[in-house]
């Protein structure tokens, strides 16, 4: 089948049956997968039959895909198509800067998942060393041109919280004075109030 009449969307609990059929026949471990079931991404063919799918681990700015599953392999590299769009994209949305992949298909490798060297393998995130061998990866940003946008950016909003600061100080001194000016011009009216009051009582009370 073609890869446009493939669908791909998040896993459900309703999908558990269908994945469990591709698990067990890919030999992969079912409650540790279905303990994982949010990670997955599922493809469906036209009439809404699952025909794959694959899990999309995130940790901080890195993502592990594992656990690839398809009905036919035969159309594997089709649906996988499908599934790197949906991963790319998720990749942006989350702004991660390296994928990790262990599996092993020609497809992964000629969309730029490669070896890693000894200084990327030092990169792989502390969790996912537990599931040893050997590991392919993928940059995708400058941890370093990330780190300097980050610093900058915490700089500018620190600056930003300092003018704000200042800027309601200001305002708080500006009201203190405005209360203060307005408690005196009543004063000032209360007097001048009180005393045309007596002014005019006085030139009210007829000579002796």
């Amino acid at each position: 089948m073609n890869e446009s009449g493939y669908r791909v969307r998040r896993a459900t609990v309703d999908d558990f049956p269908a994945l469990r059929v591709l698990w067990e026949s890919m030999r992969l471990a079912i409650p540790e997968r279905e303990a994982r079931l949010a990670e997955f991404q599922v493809v469906e063919d036209a009439q809404g039959q699952i025909v794959g799918a694959i899990g999309f681990e995130i940790h901080q700015r890195d993502a592990r895909i594992h656990s690839e599953a398809f009905r036919d392999f035969s159309q594997a590299d089709a649906a996988r198509a499908k599934l790197w769009t949906r991963l790319n994209a998720l990749a942006i949305n989350h702004g991660l800067v390296r994928l990790w992949t262990q599996e092993s298909a020609p497809f992964w490798s000629h969309n730029g998942l490669q070896p890693a060297s000894e200084e990327f393998a030092r990169k792989l995130p502390e969790p996912w060393k537990q599931f040893g061998g050997n590991w392919s990866v993928l940059k995708l940003k400058d941890e370093e041109v990330l780190a300097s946008l980050d610093k900058e950016f915490a700089m500018f909003m620190e600056a930003e919280r300092a003018r704000t600061s200042q800027t309601m100080e200001k305002a708080r001194r500006l009201k203190t004075i405005i209360t203060a000016v307005a408690l005196l011009a009543g004063v000032v009216l209360i007097g001048l109030a009180v005393y045309l009051f007596v002014s005019r009582q006085a030139g009210a009370v007829p000579p002796p």
